[in-house]
């Protein structure tokens, strides 16, 4: 197999097969990134061709950020069961169906179905938690710079794509922009399936940092029905403070970034008279900062209190989201806010995965780590509505901006009540 030789080419110079793990990885969740990004791309074009509202636009986005983060923690028992590979090849294939299928959409409850339910299944089953969970299989040492980068391709997703689907989108239409993004998706599944494996024994060698020397044997794979796996991770990391504090604090993480300026912030900016691209512009100029911000985490957070951290991240953006409204929406105002907010938009991560390892435990932190991932996608689905219902009802957006700014400075508060001390659940089956 091509993985196989691979790495004993690699091998030859000291390069280990973990890092082309980090780079299939990485490309599919920025191509899945661009995918879950282009709705705000299209907002506008929907509304003017089928005359639906901003508020059932955002219902259905709503429910796709839902599902998207309840089958997180499923997800994660799908690839203990089944392997990485498998699970994100099966995701990558609903996903492309779901779009191909909404090329021909005419109604609102094809735009619930398709991108609601349908996407938010697919894109659910790999998600956050299949960097986590290469992290954690593959690499011993270096997991918070592995996280850091792969976390990263979200704001990398944005970067490459949304400017060029808006600027696709404005001169060809939306069908145009949509079909890119579905030979993208084909391109990642076909990556997926030439290079992506489950574990480093699968070619032989050992996780990164781990110098022993013989390659590990693979764990049984999971008999358990993915159902109880799943409920029982979240019944047992219930029982502790710590899960309900990073549950929140993601829920917070989710409603001020994914399901607020992800989707919200180009139509806001096309309510103050800046046109579609340029608006574009500024969300992949967040995803430059955003880049180098969320890499620079995962290095802290080898080496500094995750705690302080979410504290710093979270206090800082809660700032950028209330100052926001008082940049009278100028070129430098929001120039300086795309820098100071882009920096740490999803430099929350990190930090996170870090505290659930180590209070869960490197094999069973995917699965608590999909349910605190819940969390965060039940926040962003909140702020995806509840923005949208403000700019119907209230015919503004801004709102919506104070109120996640609020919830970001109390997520900076609560992150201090997680103990000092790492105290590792035993997760029982």
């Amino acid at each position: 197999m091509i993985s196989n030789w691979l790495s004993s080419a690699l091998g030859r110079h000291n390069i280990h097969y973990g890092w082309v793990m980090v780079g299939v990885t990485f490309l599919t969740a920025v191509i899945t990134a661009g995918a879950v990004g282009a709705p705000g791309v299209f907002i506008v074009p929907l509304q003017q061709e089928f005359g639906w509202s901003t508020a059932e636009i955002s219902s259905a986005l709503s429910i796709r950020f839902i599902l998207f983060g309840l089958m997180a923690p499923f997800a994660a028992a799908l690839m203990n069961r089944y392997g990485l590979r498998n699970v994100t090849l099966s995701a990558l294939l609903i996903v492309v169906s779901a779009l191909v299928a909404s090329l021909a959409m005419t109604k609102v409850w094809h735009l619930i179905l398709l991108w609601g339910v349908v996407i938010g299944i697919g894109t659910g089953m790999t998600a956050l938690v299949l960097g986590a969970t290469v992290a954690a299989r593959w690499f011993n040492a270096r997991r918070g710079l592995v996280v850091g980068i792969m976390t990263a391709s979200v704001a990398t997703g944005q970067l490459v794509f949304l400017p060029a689907l808006a600027a696709i989108t404005e001169r060809m239409g939306w069908r145009v922009a949509l079909a890119l993004m579905c030979a993208m998706l084909a391109f990642a599944a076909l990556v997926v399936l030439m290079l992506m494996r489950d574990r480093p024994s699968d070619v032989g060698i050992r996780p990164f940092g781990d110098h022993g020397t013989s390659p590990l044997p693979a764990p049984p794979p999971s008999t358990a029905p993915i159902t109880s796996a799943a409920l029982g991770a979240l019944r047992d990391a219930a029982q502790t403070r710590v899960f309900w504090i990073l549950f929140a604090t993601f829920f917070i993480c989710g409603a001020s970034t994914n399901g607020l300026v992800q989707v919200h912030l180009i139509p806001m900016c096309l309510d103050f008279g800046i046109p579609q691209v340029q608006a574009a512009s500024l969300l992949a100029a967040m995803g430059i900062f955003d880049f180098f911000g969320t890499i620079a985490s995962g290095y802290l957070s080898d080496r500094f209190d995750n705690r302080w951290l979410l504290f710093w991240y979270y206090g800082l953006r809660g700032l950028s989201l209330l100052a926001l409204p008082f940049t009278d929406f100028s070129f430098y105002g929001l120039s300086l806010f795309a820098m100071f907010y882009g920096l740490d938009w999803i430099a929350t991560v990190p930090p996170t995965v870090r505290l659930t390892t180590q209070r869960f435990g490197a094999e069973r932190a995917n699965l608590v780590f999909g349910w605190i991932f819940a969390g965060h996608q039940t926040g962003a689905a909140f702020a995806a509505f509840g923005a949208g219902l403000s700019r119907t009802l209230l015919a503004s957006y801004l709102p919506a901006f104070f109120f996640a700014g609020a919830l970001c400075v109390v997520a900076a508060v609560i992150v201090l009540a997680i103990s000092r001390t790492p105290k590792p659940l035993v997760v029982r089956f």
